[in-house]
Order: C-alpha cells, then sequence, then structure tokens
C-alpha cells in the first residue's frame, strides 16, 4: 500500500464550482477508482490550494489504469475547467515529497 499526497491550484472563482461538483462523485468513477486499487482519496481546500491524500496499492498502475478509463475522462475534462493545471496523465509520479512524520 501507498500513500501519495498531491497538491494541485484551482483557477480563480472556482472554488464554489470545485466544492459543488466533489460532493458527489459519480458512481462509476467511484467504481474505476476502487477497481484501480484506491483504497482512499481524501482532498483538503484551502483557498485555491487543494491537498490530497491518497492510499493506493500501486499509484503508477492507478494511473495507467484510469488515463482512459471511460468513467475517468469525462471526470478529467470537467475538472480540467475548474483547475489552474490540467492533469494529462503524462506524468506518473507526484511531486510532493514526504519530508518528516511522527515516529
Amino acid at each position: 500500500m501507498e500513500t501519495v499526497a498531491l497538491h494541485t491550484r484551482l483557477r480563480e472563482g472556482c472554488e464554489a464550482d470545485y466544492d459543488r461538483i466533489h460532493a458527489t462523485i459519480p458512481v462509476e468513477l467511484d467504481g474505476a477508482l476502487r477497481e484501480a486499487g484506491v483504497r482512499s482519496w481524501r482532498i483538503w481546500r484551502s483557498g485555491r490550494e487543494l491537498f490530497h491524500l491518497v492510499e493506493v496499492e500501486d499509484y503508477r498502475a492507478m494511473r495507467a489504469c484510469l488515463a482512459e478509463h471511460p468513467a475517468n475522462v469525462p471526470w478529467q475534462a470537467r475538472m480540467a475547467l475548474l483547475l489552474e493545471v490540467s492533469d494529462d496523465y503524462s506524468g506518473a509520479d507526484p511531486d510532493v515529497r514526504l519530508v518528516w512524520e511522527l515516529p
């Protein structure tokens, strides 16, 4: 099991839309995430900054599974309208690294 932290940023003025859209994700997307090995995905928002914590069997395999998944493609297109930088699935590794944790 991997725990992966991600950071994304909303376009200015998209905060309310993002919260509203994420209040309920499509059942098909929920199933696709679980099928791809996701055990938990939590998102915190501070203004336009989004902080994700993902617990997944294999992050790279999850990304490969979801890149062209019919439930994920329209979701990513919808998110691209709200995010400052959309996810094009070209990179597999997150850029947030663990620096410290309480032992």
